[in-house]
């Protein structure tokens, strides 16, 4: 078991035809399954071609249809890239998976508020992960994503982050220490994205093949706030939490377009706070992560 992916997942690359996502729909073809898992790219100018084996569709309904592929993802340069994410939830597919960094945040509004209306009116809820986050892997079965593959290694540890390179981190030191990780998956850092923290922890809390979770966070926003209130009225396993930005000033955007302090309970020292009321395991020191999870689960 994983979550939202795993070896047998069928999966499309939009904008596969461009220098990004050709190098990294090869690097993931290279990891575990990914052979078999990258069925189909997209290209309305290059369909009937093929590239890494993979055949070109002009759309992703088309691809979909000819392939069974239910995910997604999204390489699409920034001004393309929200119409490529309202293209995947057309074609119904379960899961899009948004790499591209800098993409408009009054595109993202409009796609996400077509989203939930289409969601309203009955139609299928294709769930959005990302935008500007690195996608997620089960490892030894499949990744979908800029993430190093070498580094992961099957294990019963959930990871989730809004940051990429932290991700690496926690994931890095659950390898060393001889952990492991169920599926580790990165939320992205823009201010109106996809799936967030709360969405990942209730499905780490209803995976039995997921014991604890590392939960990784940034400063703005109220993301981390919400699911850590919810872990602790629901989360049956144990959790180590980081906020990222403990010395960030407010009002200064730090790196990602989400960490941002607005003031109140969206400072690292406040959503720590949070998190320890709420019965997480929090550290100051990132390098600590995989240690700390460890003593939690004697």
């Amino acid at each position: 078991m994983s979550i939202l992916i795993n070896k047998n997942t069928k999966i499309i690359t939009q904008g596969m035809t461009g220098k990004t996502g050709q190098f990294h729909t090869e690097k993931c073809q290279e990891y575990a399954n990914g052979k078999n898992c990258f069925v189909a790219g997209v290209n309305p100018k290059k369909a009937g071609e093929s590239l890494l084996g993979i055949p070109i569709y002009a759309t992703v309904k088309e691809a979909a249809k000819q392939t069974g592929a239910t995910v997604s993802v999204i390489y699409v340069p920034p001004p393309g890239a929200a119409a490529a994410i309202w293209e995947a939830v057309e074609a119904e597919l379960d899961l899009a998976i948004c790499i591209t960094e800098g993409i408009p945040v009054r595109d993202m509004l409009e796609v996400r508020n077509m989203m939930k209306k289409r969601e309203a009116a009955g139609g299928k809820k294709t769930l959005l992960l990302g935008p500007n986050c690195p996608g997620l892997i089960t490892p030894d079965e499949v990744k979908i994503g800029i993430m190093p593959g070498h580094i992961h290694k099957k294990g019963r540890i959930g990871v989730v982050s809004r940051s990429g390179t932290l991700t690496y981190e926690a994931v890095g030191q659950l390898t060393e220490i001889g952990l492991g990780q169920s599926t580790a998956v990165g939320t992205g850092g823009d201010p109106i994205n996809g799936l967030k923290h709360i969405d990942i922890m209730r499905m780490f809390n209803d995976d039995p093949d997921t014991d604890a979770v590392i939960m990784i966070g940034e400063i703005g926003g109220p993301d981390e706030a919400d699911a850590a209130y919810w872990c602790k009225e629901n989360m049956k396993k144990p959790i180590v939490g980081f906020i990222a930005g403990v010395t960030a000033p407010a009002g200064k955007r730090m790196g990602h377009a989400g960490a941002l302090i607005s003031g109140g309970a969206d400072t690292a020292n406040a959503k720590l706070a949070i998190m320890e009321e709420c019965g997480f395991t929090v550290t100051r020191d990132p390098s600590e992560m995989g240690k700390l999870l460890k003593g939690l689960l004697k």
